[in-house]
C-alpha cells in the first residue's frame, strides 16, 4: 500500500497541476481544398454537376439565393473527376454512403494536417510538445476516427489525449475552443491542438428544394488553433486571452438545425427560423456570459467580435439586434465572402482573420481590450466566448 510520503506527493500534485492564469490562443492555421468555385457561376456548376440542368425553376432560385449570400467564392473537394469515378453520389436511387465515407476518411484528416502544421509552425515548437487533440468534423463516421489519423499524420506522442467531436455543426470550434480552455487551465503546461475539418462531399445531393439554401453556403476548409496557458515558454505569443466560456440552448428549436446520416450521406436541414431565433436569444445570451465575467456589462461596439458567418441574414440580424457597427462584423464578412459557411472550422479562419486586421492596424489605431467569439450549432446551441486582447492590456499596464 502507498504510504504517507507517496500521499503527500500527490497531495503536492494535486495543489500545482493547474495553469498560471487564463488560457489563450497562440497560433492560428487554416487550409482549403484546391478547387474553387465561384458564387456567380455556382448554379451552373452544380445543376450541370448533378445532371439536373432540366430544373429550370430550382435552378433560378439558387441563383439567386447565391447573388444574396454574400458570398464571392467557397473551396470544394467534389470535382467532375470524382463524379465521373463515383457516379453513386449523384444517383438517388444508389447507396453511397460507404463511398462517401472512404474517401472523407482519408482527405479530412489531411486537409486538417495542412491546418495544423501551419499552427505548429507559428507556435515554433516541435509538434510532439502536443500534450491534448480535439478534433471536430462532421464528415467522418468510421473508426478509428480522424482524431488518431491525424496525430499519426502529425507524429504526436503516443500518450497524447484524444477528443473527437461529432456532428456539433457548426458550433463545433467553438465547443472545441471551450473544452481546450478547460483542459490547458486544468493541467498545467499543457499544449492543446483543435483540428475542425469539413467536407460537404458527405452531405452533397443532387438539386432539392428543402436542401437547396445549405447547397449554396457550404465549403470545404480546416482550422487548426493551438491553446495554452502559463507559465507560457520562450517564444510563445498569445493571440487573444480565452477568458470566459458558456454554452446555451435555445429551448423548443430543436426542430430548426440537424443532421441525419442516411444511405446517401448526412442529410442535413437547415429551417429558415434559424437567423429570426439567434436574433430573439443573442442579447440575453451576452448579458449572461458577460455578467459572468465580474458582472460586467459592456456596450457592444467597444468590443472586438469573431462571429460565426452562418449566412449574411445571421450577420445582419445580429447587426441589427445589437446596434453594432457595420466594422464590427467585417472579419466574420470577409470569411463569409472568400469561402463560404465552413461549419465548426468557420471560427478558426474569424479568428485568423481578426488578428491579422489587429496586425494590419498596428499601435496607431485603437486596441479593443475586450471581445467576444460566438459560434452557432444545432440545438439551436449558441457557443459564446469572452476573449480579451494581450497587447492592449499590456499596453494598458505600462
Amino acid at each position: 500500500m502507498p504510504g504517507a510520503a507517496t500521499a503527500a506527493v500527490v497531495d503536492t500534485r494535486l495543489r500545482t497541476q493547474h495553469a498560471e492564469g487564463p488560457a489563450a490562443v497562440l497560433a492560428i492555421g487554416t487550409a482549403n481544398p484546391a478547387n474553387i468555385v465561384y458564387q456567380d457561376g455556382f448554379a451552373d456548376y452544380y445543376f450541370g454537376l448533378t445532371k439536373s440542368e432540366d430544373l429550370t425553376e430550382l435552378k433560378d432560385k439558387m441563383k439567386r439565393i447565391c447573388h444574396r449570400s454574400g458570398i464571392e467564392k467557397r473551396y470544394i473537394h467534389l470535382d467532375e473527376k470524382l463524379i465521373r469515378e463515383h457516379p453513386e453520389i449523384i444517383d438517388k436511387h444508389m447507396p453511397s454512403l460507404e463511398t462517401r465515407v472512404d474517401i472523407v476518411t482519408t482527405e479530412v484528416p489531411k486537409l486538417a494536417e495542412s491546418a495544423a502544421r501551419k499552427a505548429i509552425a507559428e507556435w515554433g515548437r516541435p509538434a510532439t510538445d502536443i500534450t491534448h487533440l480535439i478534433f471536430s468534423t462532421y464528415s467522418g463516421c468510421s473508426a478509428p476516427s480522424a482524431d488518431l489519423k491525424l496525430a499519426s499524420l502529425l507524429g504526436l506522442n503516443h500518450s497524447v489525449s484524444r477528443t473527437i467531436l461529432s456532428l456539433h455543426g457548426c458550433s463545433g470550434g467553438g465547443r472545441a475552443l471551450q473544452l481546450a480552455k478547460e483542459l490547458a487551465e486544468n493541467n498545467r503546461d499543457a499544449r492543446v491542438l483543435i483540428a475542425c475539418a469539413e467536407l460537404t462531399l458527405i452531405c452533397f445531393s443532387t438539386p432539392d428544394e428543402s436542401k437547396i439554401v445549405g447547397h449554396g453556403l457550404f465549403g470545404d476548409g480546416a482550422g487548426a488553433i493551438i491553446v495554452g496557458a502559463g507559465p507560457l515558454a520562450d517564444g510563445e505569443c498569445p493571440l487573444f486571452e480565452m477568458v470566459l466560456a458558456s454554452q446555451t440552448t435555445i429551448p423548443g428549436t430543436e426542430h430548426a438545425l440537424g443532421m441525419q446520416t442516411t444511405g446517401s450521406g448526412i442529410d442535413f436541414h437547415l429551417s429558415i427560423q434559424v437567423p429570426k431565433l439567434i436574433k430573439d436569444n443573442i442579447q440575453q445570451c451576452l448579458l449572461d456570459t458577460f455578467r459572468s465575467v465580474g458582472n460586467m456589462d459592456p456596450n457592444w461596439n467597444d468590443l472586438f467580435w469573431a462571429v460565426h458567418p452562418g449566412g449574411r441574414a445571421i450577420l445582419d440580424n445580429i447587426e441589427g439586434e445589437l446596434q453594432l457597427q457595420p466594422a464590427k462584423l467585417a472579419a466574420s464578412r470577409h470569411v463569409l465572402s472568400e469561402y463560404g459557411n465552413m461549419s465548426g472550422t468557420t471560427i478558426a479562419f474569424v479568428l485568423d482573420d481578426l488578428r491579422r486586421r489587429r496586425e494590419k492596424e498596428g499601435y496607431e489605431q485603437q486596441q479593443y481590450e475586450w471581445g467576444v467569439m460566438l459560434a452557432f450549432g444545432p440545438g439551436i446551441t449558441i457557443e459564446a466566448m469572452v476573449l480579451r486582447n494581450p497587447l492592449s492590456r499590456s499596453l494598458k499596464e505600462n
